[in-house]
C-alpha cells in the first residue's frame, strides 16, 4: 500500500543460486575448519603424545597418580600394565592407560600445618 514501485520491483532480486553461492561460502568454511584444526584438533594431539611419552618413561620407584586420583609406587612395568604399591604390601595391577601423571621420585609429602597449639 505504501511502496512504491521501485521498491516492489527491488525485493524481488533473486540471490545468487547454485555455484555462485558456493563459491562465495567456500572462503569461510575454509577458514573455520582451519580454526577448528588449530584450536582443538592439534592441541589434543599434542596433549595424547605428551602423554605416550610419559607412560612409555615410566620405570620401577615412580610415584603415580591414576585417573581416579589413586597414588602409589611403582613396583613392576610391563607392556600394558604396571604393578603399584598403595599400601605396604598393597599392589594393585593397572592399565598404563590411566595414569595420568608421573611424579618424580623422592617428591616430598605437602607439609601438614595442622599444629595443636
Amino acid at each position: 500500500m505504501f511502496a512504491t514501485p521501485a521498491f516492489a520491483q527491488a525485493a524481488g532480486a533473486a540471490a545468487p543460486s547454485g555455484t555462485d553461492g558456493l563459491l562465495s561460502m567456500l572462503p569461510m568454511l575454509i577458514g573455520f575448519i582451519a580454526i577448528m584444526y588449530f584450536f582443538m584438533i592439534r592441541p589434543q594431539q599434542q596433549r595424547a603424545k605428551q602423554h605416550k611419552a610419559m607412560i612409555s618413561a615410566i620405570k620401577r620407584n615412580d610415584t603415580v597418580v591414576l585417573s581416579s586420583g589413586l597414588i602409589g609406587k611403582v613396583t613392576r612395568v610391563e607392556d600394558a600394565e604396571i604393578s603399584m604399591e598403595v599400601a605396604s604390601g598393597v599392589n594393585v595391577r593397572v592399565v598404563k592407560a590411566m595414569i595420568t601423571e608421573v611424579r618424580a621420585k623422592g617428591e616430598p609429602a605437602p607439609a601438614n600445618d595442622t599444629k595443636a597449639a
